[in-house]
């Protein structure tokens, strides 16, 4: 190995050395106190600038976010409609909603507030009240005299509610509707404490100060140390700017104003004492390269003792390479096994997890407890397993990528153990499936109820998941154990409460002792119920409704598992298949078409016996209209003609209706009804008073029967009701038809 690393260090200082030499000696002697002042001064302009350019762009910047949002935002305009905003409240929330977002936006911002004119309320971030109520309103009051006025307010103080402290603020207002209108004003208030810091933080009090004046020429505030004196400071000042946007004067000058001119005078004493430096730093610098060459020789040695290698290209390394190399090595090893060990710690808890789960209890179970970080902190304690599943997690995939899904369940498991923690609880968690998070929680033995304490703590982690991660969950909870050797079968106890959930319905969560006490399954009972259901289905009676939510009360009394409801549903659907669907093939394609598909994908995302319920009633209704229509369909032109035939002879009775046809015919009267519409496209009532006006024209024109007799022998009561309809038909009163001498229209019984 070549060892230059001594010359490398020794020559590497002369650059600097002899630059320092020559800033020294030129600079300080010659021109560094003239250059030096204008150069700060020059570039405490262009500080004092920037603060000023920032300030007011920033100013600028939230008047035009505001004034775009309120341009754009309709909702503002319909809060400036008291009538509409009485009709709809969502207005004022959803116009509150946007102040706050415009609040929170920019820190500078203290408040936006809506003011209504026509009926003086203000609208804040908070809510709407009256302007008498309102802590700001002498300034809302002094805004509708200067509504011409667009400048920035002088700082002034600032309350939303009288108890509220007091804020200095700088505030503007714009009319509404924009530019010009005269419903109302938007304020904005800065806050005066966030412009102090804004500008502090752009200014380094150590070498320069910034004072703030008013219009006046009022101190605002100033950015000098406290230190530094405020009496005759004003001949420090080097440069003046003005915001126009705020008519605040910005006057900047040097902190160490001073230094100029003791520079001028050290300078004097620096050049007896250059030659002096320069030859004590050349000693110092052959002394110190010796002196810390050494440890750098040691340490390569010690290197190459352990290690005797080239490097890739099959050159020799020189010092500093061979130990860039080594702890390159040795700092990827660090990490490589840090990043193994955590891997093999979260590996095993997963697999002790699991081993508890299935019963597989590891020896010495209290030393791996604790070796793994996983030791509850007091013993013994009431030990109960909780499946938590994600609920409809299909719709969670759908809502959130990938990598998100992962952060949301690395998120989960976090937030359940910290909230077991919080109420008192050992918590222990793990993914034991996509959707589904095993969890062992321990109650302390002196709780009184371990179950209440589980449930507490499900309704807490249910509630606080909805309201900030956007999904629900299911919990499930087996049966308390005092023994970490039998946690398996509280979780055996857990799962089989995971298989009752649509009987259960979707409580925040299911303990093992809400399930029903185990009986034999009587499932001969079920299937005459089915059977009852079919038949009454296939005889037309409408009795199968009442039959089927029997059935489904029955089901959920019994708290039957989620597979043997499927399995009860689908032999309802076979056996209804087996009886109706050879009978045509619309019937046919009910079965195996798109209605059938459709409720198969509605089954599965169902999460509650209610809304199995609801589709299968849904499906069947559209089933047994279908064989409705098909049964009655076969003697359906026989049965149209009696129908008419019977009408034709019979219309002048004044009994005759839909019920009378119905008990005639013994068909419903709704059929008679359908069959009125499909074949004559009218409907029955309108088919007999067509009938009896036909009939009552002719009575009209041909004899000399009073008008009550007519109507009386048309099949009405009174003449009131017969005189109403036959204008509303014919167009003219019974008595008027009769003096004109109208013809009668050619009737159906004429015909016959």
């Amino acid at each position: 190995m070549r060892g230059n690393w001594y010359r490398r260090m020794l020559l590497s200082y002369f650059p600097i050395f002899l630059i320092t030499v020559a800033v020294l000696f030129f600079i300080f002697v010659i021109i560094v106190s003239d250059i030096s002042y204008k150069q700060t001064v020059k570039a405490d302009r262009i500080t004092t600038d920037y603060v000023v350019g920032r300030l007011t762009s920033s100013l600028k910047g939230i008047e035009m976010d505001v004034l775009e949002e309120v341009e754009k935002n309709k909702r503002y305009e319909d809060f400036l409609n008291v009538a509409l905003t009485e009709q709809d409240s969502q207005i004022i929330l959803d116009v509150a909603a946007s102040i706050r977002e415009l609040a929170s936006r920019d820190s500078l911002i203290e408040s936006i507030y809506i003011y209504r004119i026509k009926d003086r309320r203000v609208l804040t971030r908070s809510g709407l009240m009256d302007l008498e109520t309102f802590a700001d309103r002498a300034f809302v009051e002094a805004a509708l005299t200067k509504l011409e006025d667009r400048s920035w307010s002088p700082i002034r103080g600032y309350r939303e509610f009288s108890t509220d402290q007091e804020k200095r603020v700088i505030s503007s207002y714009k009319r509404e509707p924009l530019p010009f209108g005269d419903d109302g004003l938007v304020v904005i208030n800065l806050d005066m404490y966030a412009i102090e810091r804004m500008i502090r933080s752009m200014n380094d009090s150590e070498v320069s100060f910034l004072d703030v004046r008013d219009a006046s020429g009022e101190l605002l505030f100033s950015t000098r140390p406290s230190d530094m004196p405020q009496q005759g400071e004003k001949n420090r000042v080097v440069n003046r700017v003005t915001s126009e946007v705020l008519g605040w004067h910005f006057e900047s000058g040097l902190a160490a104003g001073q230094l100029f001119t003791w520079v001028s005078f050290i300078s004097y004493i620096w050049v007896v004492l250059r030659i002096a430096t320069v030859v004590a730093a050349l000693v110092y610098l052959i002394f110190i390269t010796r002196k810390n060459y050494q440890p750098i020789r040691a340490m390569v040695g010690r290197i190459e003792s352990l290690r005797q290698r080239e490097d890739e290209l099959g050159l020799k390394m020189d010092e500093l390479s061979l130990i860039d190399r080594a702890l390159e090595d040795l700092i990827q090893q660090a990490a490589d096994y840090e990043k193994q060990q955590r891997e093999n710690l979260l590996i095993s808890r997963r697999q002790l997890f699991y081993d508890l789960m299935q019963g597989e209890t590891p020896d010495m179970l209290r030393d791996r407890l604790k070796k793994l970080g996983v030791q509850p902190k007091e013993e013994p304690l009431q030990l109960a397993f909780v499946l938590v599943e994600i609920s409809n997690y299909p719709d969670f995939r759908s809502s959130f990528s990938e990598r998100d899904q992962h952060t949301l369940k690395f998120a989960l498991t976090n937030v359940l153990q910290e909230l077991a923690q919080i109420d008192g609880l050992y918590g222990w968690a793990e993914w034991i499936a996509e959707d589904r998070l095993g969890m062992i929680v321990g109650v302390d033995p002196t709780h009184e109820s371990a179950a209440q304490a589980i449930r507490g703590f499900a309704d807490k982690g249910k509630a606080w998941v909805e309201q900030h991660l956007r999904f629900s969950l299911r919990f499930c909870a087996g049966h308390v154990e005092h023994e970490w050797q039998r946690i398996d079968r509280s979780y055996k106890a857990a799962l089989d409460v995971l298989q009752h959930k649509l009987s259960l319905g979707q409580e925040a969560i299911f303990l093992s002792e809400d399930l029903p006490q185990a009986a034999e399954r009587r499932w001969h009972q079920d299937v005459m119920m089915i059977s009852e259901l079919v038949r009454d289905f296939r005889h037309l009676d409408g009795e199968w409704r009442m039959r089927l939510d029997q059935w489904f009360e029955r089901m959920a009394s019994d708290c039957l598992k989620d597979e043997d409801i499927r399995m009860l549903l689908q032999m309802l659907i076979d056996m209804l298949g087996y009886e109706l669907a050879s009978l045509s093939e619309e019937i046919h394609n009910y079965f195996h078409g798109p209605a059938m598909k459709k409720l198969q994908h509605d089954v599965k995302k169902a999460g509650t016996l209610e809304q199995l319920k609801s589709l299968y009633s849904d499906y069947l209704t559209g089933l047994y209209r279908l064989y409705v229509a098909h049964s009655e369909t076969k003697n359906h032109r026989a049965m149209v003609g009696e129908l008419k035939t019977y009408i034709e002879e019979n219309f002048e009775n004044p009994d005759l209706s839909l019920k009378h046809i119905s008990d005639r015919f013994h068909i419903s009267a709704k059929y008679a009804s359908y069959l009125f519409k499909e074949e004559f496209n009218m409907k029955f009532v309108d088919f007999i008073v067509q009938l009896r006006m036909e009939r009552a024209q002719e009575l009209l024109a041909e004899t000399d029967k009073t008008i009550q007799n007519i109507s009386t022998r048309v099949g009405y009561a009174n003449s009131i009701t017969f005189g109403r309809v036959f204008k509303k038909i014919v167009g003219v009163t019974p008595g008027d038809f009769r003096r004109l001498r109208l013809k009668p229209a050619k009737s159906r019984h004429s015909e016959k």
